[in-house]
């Protein structure tokens, strides 16, 4: 499934530690520099929500996967995620250098005009990349440099002063135009299928009968990906022939067979795994996916 990141999934993946006032505090907010964050030692970043924004400038060549576009950015470029929508990035060459931060909702909270929620570069229809020039990449990495030192320091209102520097880097975007060349998939419904087909199989295998399949219709997959179900209907049917749902209960149906070929599981507990509420319903489906009962395969298949 594909798990919401939380603030301390972050910290042990990529610092293995976890701040002291984590859990205390719910406006939490720090600030990185990506190459201490970066490197074939740290953990790859996933294709997730998380439950926090994050702010990063990144030089070099990347790709960002952001719901259902990928696009292609060298150069500096600023990039703005938020909680709403999924999203990944990879790295095109073996130069990134750049700074990110992270932060709560609450951080900024009472602090806005407007919930930041509405800033164009955090709406789930926005677009979240922004080229910078030299000039640019100076002024904001200017501003990632003086939340570095303010973090560490023992100034007392120093959260204060980085929320106006997070302020100040927000206002410089919003007077730039976005920038969205797209990359890889040309094809907007090849994306989207490459990336439920992703969303998908990152469900499986089913290891313990008290994981549980939980992505289970089309709709399920439109929520994760942020998209209208519909939208996602057409790419998918579009690109491969076949429906969402198709897609869904045939690896449903593959791995319901491998469960009970290759496990003692009974009946019940691989019915619970695979997301169905009684042993009846997924009798019916395995039965009308394979035309044989799960019993029947499993004495079959062991025959």
């Amino acid at each position: 499934m594909a798990k919401t990141e939380t603030l301390e999934d972050f910290y042990r993946q990529k610092l293995n530690w976890l701040p002291e006032n984590l859990q205390k505090d719910i406006g939490h907010f720090n600030v990185f520099r990506l190459e201490d964050c970066m490197g074939t030692d740290k953990a790859p970043v996933k294709y997730s929500r998380r439950e926090f924004y994050k702010v990063t400038l990144m030089r070099g060549r990347h790709a960002y996967h952001y719901a259902d576009k990928s696009v292609e950015v060298s150069g500096t470029t600023l990039l703005f995620f938020n909680p709403n929508v999924p999203y990944t990035f990879e790295q095109l060459s073996g130069d990134s250098t750049g700074f990110f931060c992270i932060f709560k909702e609450a951080f900024f909270t009472s602090h806005l005009r407007n919930n930041i929620r509405e800033l164009p570069m955090f709406s789930p229809q926005g677009r979240p990349g922004y080229q910078l020039s030299k000039q640019q990449d100076k002024l904001v990495s200017g501003i990632f440099e003086k939340m570095l030192t303010e973090i560490a320091s023992d100034y007392v209102y120093k959260y204060d002063l980085i929320r106006n520097y997070v302020t100040e880097m927000i206002h410089h975007a919003m007077k730039m135009q976005p920038t969205e060349t797209l990359y890889q998939h040309v094809d907007a419904n090849a994306r989207i299928t490459a990336v439920f087909t992703e969303l998908l199989e990152r469900q499986f295998p089913i290891e313990s009968p008290t994981q549980r399949f939980s992505l289970r219709s089309a709709r399920d997959f439109a929520e994760q990906l942020a998209v209208h179900v519909n939208h996602l209907n057409r790419a998918i049917r579009h690109t491969t022939g076949k429906t969402t749902t198709d897609h869904i209960f045939e690896r449903l149906a593959s791995e319901a067979m491998a469960l009970l070929k290759h496990t003692n599981w009974n009946i019940s507990e691989i019915s619970y795994s695979l997301g169905f509420e009684e042993p009846a319903h997924f009798n019916h489906f395995f039965r009308k996916q394979t035309s044989q009962t799960p019993t029947a395969y499993r004495a079959n298949a062991l025959a």
